[in-house]
């Protein structure tokens, strides 16, 4: 069937030594002839952990909990925070944490095959899987060529929970040594306030500045939130 990964299978072929669950509750019976898209988190959270029981369905329940049913929240947990649930040690917390870094760069692979970074939206499609759930901010230098195509990305400096120091000297020795001939930059805001402080515009016109006098072309400063961008050069101040 279409719908599921090697087609229909029948129940005996599925193992019956879980007397707890329903075989049609069972994460493996639901993937094995449903495929991935109707199940939950925790279905999928138990088949990272190893098992379909309904011990194991109870483990991924209470991982969801502690992180409040988030997803992203998850992957900021460190190993020794998943493992205050107990039957959770040191292996099935790494595979947690593997899954939803596997799941993470997914959508960054899927950004740097569109690496023609023309515009707002794009700068922050390429830019959102790397900052979205970060907990501090960080600065990114994107570096181009004449037809917006990505030289490099590279993360200039991070810092507290409301801002970042950045040097506009290693900016422009970047952009130099990298032949670059177009920059954008980008930060994240973790508040997920999207209007930009008074350091971000002094920031943004301090590099407008330089770039002007290395001939460089400034396309955009890009604030990432989680779902929402703020762009300096949408907004008429580039």
């Amino acid at each position: 069937s279409a719908g599921g990964i090697h087609g229909k299978i029948p129940l005996r072929r599925i193992m019956m030594n879980f007397n707890d669950l329903v075989m049609e509750e069972r994460p493996d019976y639901k993937m094995a002839n449903n495929g991935v898209e109707g199940m939950t988190n925790v279905d999928l959270l138990s088949l990272v952990l190893g098992k379909s029981d309904a011990k194991t369905m109870q483990h991924a329940r209470q991982l969801m909990n502690i992180c409040h049913g988030n997803l992203k929240e998850l992957r900021n947990k460190r190993l020794e925070e998943l493992q205050v649930v107990q039957g959770i040690g040191m292996t099935k917390s790494m595979a947690v944490l593997a899954a939803v870094e596997l799941g993470r760069r997914v959508f960054m692979e899927n950004a740097k095959e569109k690496d023609e970074l023309d515009s707002a939206t794009a700068v922050y499609n390429y830019m959102h899987p790397r900052m979205c759930d970060l907990e501090e901010e960080e600065f990114w230098l994107l570096l181009m060529n004449n037809n917006f195509k990505l030289i490099k990305a590279e993360r200039i400096s991070h810092g507290g929970l409301t801002e970042t120091a950045v040097d506009i000297r290693v900016l422009i020795r970047e952009a130099v040594v990298n032949n670059a001939t177009v920059i954008a930059v980008s930060h994240n805001h973790p508040s997920g306030n999207t209007n930009p402080s008074r350091q971000d515009d002094k920031l943004t016109e301090k590099i407008r500045k330089a770039c002007e006098i290395m001939r460089l072309y400034f396309l955009d400063h890009v604030i990432v939130t989680d779902g929402r961008y703020y762009s300096y050069k949408e907004s008429g101040r580039l």
